[in-house]
């Protein structure tokens, strides 16, 4: 029988750093920086090429033990699509490595610079460009507070976002797949994109326009395919959401509950479960009663009298009904319900896991990890156009105290084994059925390797 092992990142970590830039090179970029861009979007200041060399790496035991020590030597601050050009142009001439970052908030690894080198930070390209009727443009560095409040403001909103909501929209399209609305919109990959301006690497001299399905090697790609400059996503008309948290005294009947809440029309932007010990990592609150399973869920004001009726049918209680709450409980979903857990236990670690054994067998894919404890979120993995409710279910995170790679890796074996779909967030390195495509636009755009490297599997000898 095969064994599941970690990915070597060690080793893909000491490729990658091969193709740090000689100090000559590195010094000779600097200068041709300081002529083409203005001082105020170039900094060597090590406070800020710290800050842009770092993610949500240090979630995750396994990577804070293999991420080298190395920081970005120059930080870039663009503001336009043509500044960020001349950054990639000018990092190419020299052989200077390019790694593009959003916020930093969602990844793991994968906005940190392995060869040092340039990252690009996109947060000051922060301007949304035009609003239309199910669509918004915006730079990527705008956050999603800035897209939701322009998309209110035509009685619109966004389709789809991450529990963060101060992330930028290119990094959630670079390192993202899913959140709040997956539930009825799905994932970054079925119809959230509508266009991208993306920046690669001479002899592209003009960013690339792509469209619909040209987008989707662009997507999690972690900006090894091109650096997303702007991009056109989907909006949904608006809702008024109203927050609703109830209890159960029986994880079944909470999640009996929770199914009923993801087949309601309209859909629910978010419904979430715990159980009573992941519970008990997060901060005391009346409507999180201590030993009882928690149901939440952002749902249309209209439909509170059907989840009130859902609820009690399957044994459950109201705790709570309050529009003021929505931002709250969407931070008790997701993988912030990881940031949440490890503030109270240290020790824990995750990962993330779908597939109908966490609703059919929920005590075996706990008892995969020692310790484990089950959080679910609803989603929409199985999208069928002609029954949207179809396939509607719960994907989530299994939580658990870390011991060693060993005995969390025999876990993802004895998950795959019960039948338990497991993707790793223990890696910065792509990965999945999308890869091919992605290979192949990073060798179209990038066809010396300097944007992000170490982010794809090794595929030749060392």
């Amino acid at each position: 029988m095969s064994t599941v092992e970690p990915p070597p990142l060690a080793h893909v970590a000491q490729r990658a750093s091969r193709r740090a830039p000689s100090p000559a090179a590195l010094a000779a970029f600097l200068d041709a920086l300081a002529a083409a861009l203005p001082a105020d979007r170039v900094t060597t200041r090590e406070s800020a090429r710290l800050a842009a060399s770092r993610d949500g790496a240090y979630l995750s035991p396994l990577l804070s033990a293999v991420l080298p020590e190395r920081l970005a030597d120059v930080v870039v601050l663009p503001r336009s699509t043509e500044q960020l050009q001349t950054a990639v142009r000018l990092a190419h001439a020299h052989g200077v490595p390019v790694v593009p970052r959003g916020r930093g908030t969602g990844n793991y690894g994968q906005a940190v610079p392995l060869a040092g080198g340039l990252v690009v930070d996109l947060s000051e390209a922060d301007r949304v460009l035009e609003v239309g009727t199910g669509w918004i443009h915006a730079q990527a560095g705008a956050t999603f507070v800035a897209l939701e409040a322009a998309a209110r403001r035509t009685g619109q909103e966004i389709a789809m976002m991450p529990t963060t909501v101060g992330s930028t929209i290119g990094g959630f399209l670079g390192g993202g797949a899913g959140g709040l609305g997956s539930i009825e919109h799905g994932w970054l990959w079925e119809g959230f994109v509508r266009a991208l301006e993306v920046v690669g690497c001479p002899p592209q001299d003009q960013p690339r326009r792509v469209y619909g399905a040209q987008c989707l090697p662009y997507l999690h790609a972690y900006g090894v395919t091109g650096i997303i400059a702007t991009a056109t996503v989907k909006l949904a008309p608006a809702r008024d959401w109203t927050a609703v948290l109830a209890s159960f005294p029986d994880g079944a009947d909470a999640t009996q509950a929770g199914l009923g809440l993801l087949r309601l029309d309209p859909a629910p932007r978010m419904v979430s479960l715990d159980e009573p010990a992941l519970i008990a990592t997060y901060p005391a609150d009346p409507a999180l009663p201590e030993g009882r399973h928690s149901l939440r869920a952002v749902v249309d004001v209209s439909l509170v009298d059907a989840v009130a009726a859902l609820v009690t049918a399957h044994g459950g209680r109201i705790d709570k009904v309050d529009a003021r709450a929505v931002g709250y409980v969407s931070t008790l979903s997701f993988n912030h319900v990881t940031l949440r857990a490890k503030r109270a236990r240290p020790e824990l670690c995750h990962l993330q896991v779908g597939g109908t054994p966490l609703i059919t067998d929920p005590d075996a894919v706990r008892a995969a990890l020692p310790g484990g404890m089950l959080h679910l979120d609803g989603m929409r993995p199985f999208p069928n156009l002609a029954d949207p409710t179809y396939g509607r279910g719960f994907g989530g995170l299994l939580l658990a105290p870390f011991h060693d790679a060993a005995t969390l890796y025999a876990g993802v074996q004895r998950l795959r084994e019960l039948g338990v779909h497991v993707v790793d967030p223990h890696t910065w390195l792509l990965g999945g059925p999308a890869l091919p495509g992605i290979r192949a636009a990073a060798s179209a755009n990038d066809p010396d390797g300097l944007l992000n490297p170490g982010k794809l599997p090794l595929d030749e000898p060392a």
